[in-house]
């Protein structure tokens, strides 16, 4: 009964294009990077400055990696910047209405900025139940395809003692070396128990997508929009239960998608696979999980009724992995 009420509300929010009663509404994040997943105005507040506004000239990462490297790591090398980055990332996601949250932290953050692994477990933990305790949290440990696998494979061992994450997730340059050397992490993330996602498709091929659910025994995929090049590859991920973990915004701020409207999320739809919304980095792109539900609708992309799929697909999927874990 109340379930059936939060899908008459939801329809009603979208209908009504109301954004502050559509972030009301439960709903999931899949693909969060804590981050840089924050509430933009808490961390500038910090700051004492604001970052500057995030536009790229061409498709693909680099110009992403660019901001990173020149606007947020001055931030973080300040004292306390990593727990208010953690704070800020409950209080987007309670803000956005997000009641089960995948997010992840870099497996190499410690090393590369002097954080021991106890202070960021202890962080995680404090800032979930100081600031969003009623949130479905599921932390995951996240891995740069850049990085050699021996030194993600060190970095992984030091949070295994704490078994406390209970996810992990491959990203970055997608050609930066070939998926299949990280088939060991994979292996024993599995041994663990732990969830299994990784980008892929995000500027790739069908190919490309294919080749990381296979190679590393994938639960999900993030992003994977690339796999809408192959109707066969569609329909292999759709007969496999692989949900796609999908953020058009992010997709159209590094242009690989022109807009909403030509969003490649409805084919997959169409062909029967599992899609989520999901943030990315909000802190850079600027929408929530709700945002991108208003834009769908507003483009005529999805009606209410597909878009309460997505939210429920979302949901559904969260609270499975959770019980399997």
């Amino acid at each position: 009964m109340i379930e059936s009420m939060i899908e008459v509300d939801f329809f009603q929010a979208l209908q009504d294009r109301n954004l502050n009663a559509i972030r009301a509404i439960p709903k999931s994040d899949l693909h969060n990077h804590c981050m840089l997943g924050g509430k933009r105005a808490v961390i500038e507040k910090f700051y004492g400055r604001k970052f500057t506004r995030f536009k790229s000239a061409d498709a693909g990462i680099g110009d992403l990696n660019h901001w990173i490297l020149n606007e947020f790591r001055p931030f973080i090398q300040l004292p306390g910047a990593f727990e208010k980055s953690v704070e800020a990332a409950f209080v987007q996601a309670r803000f956005d209405g997000v009641s089960s949250l995948e997010m992840s932290i870099d497996a190499s953050l410690g090393r590369k900025f002097n954080i021991s692994p106890d202070r960021i477990v202890s962080t995680l933990k404090h800032f979930h139940q100081r600031v969003a305790p009623e949130i479905d949290f599921q932390p995951s440990l996240g891995f740069s395809k850049k990085i050699s696998a021996e030194k993600l494979m060190a970095d992984f061992e030091s949070y295994l003692y704490y078994r406390y994450f209970r996810a992990v997730d491959l990203y970055d340059d997608e050609l930066a070396q070939p998926i299949a050397n990280f088939k060991t992490l994979y292996r024993l993330a599995r041994k663990q128990g732990m969830k299994c996602t990784a980008h892929a498709g995000e500027f790739g091929s069908a190919d490309t997508v294919k080749e990381a659910v296979e190679t590393l025994e994938l639960d999900s995929v993030q992003h994977g929009i690339g796999a809408t090049g192959s109707p066969a590859v569609m329909k292999w991920l759709a007969d496999h239960k692989i949900v796609l973990n999908v953020c058009p915004t992010s997709n159209i701020k590094l242009k690989r998608v022109r807009s909403y409207k030509v969003h490649p999320i409805r084919i997959l739809f169409d062909h029967g696979v599992r899609v989520t919304l999901n943030t990315d980095d909000v802190l850079i792109f600027g929408d929530g999980v709700s945002e991108q539900f208003l834009k769908l609708i507003k483009a005529g992309v999805f009606n209410a009724g597909e878009l309460e799929v997505i939210r429920r697909t979302g949901l559904e999927l969260h609270n499975r992995s959770c019980n399997l874990i």
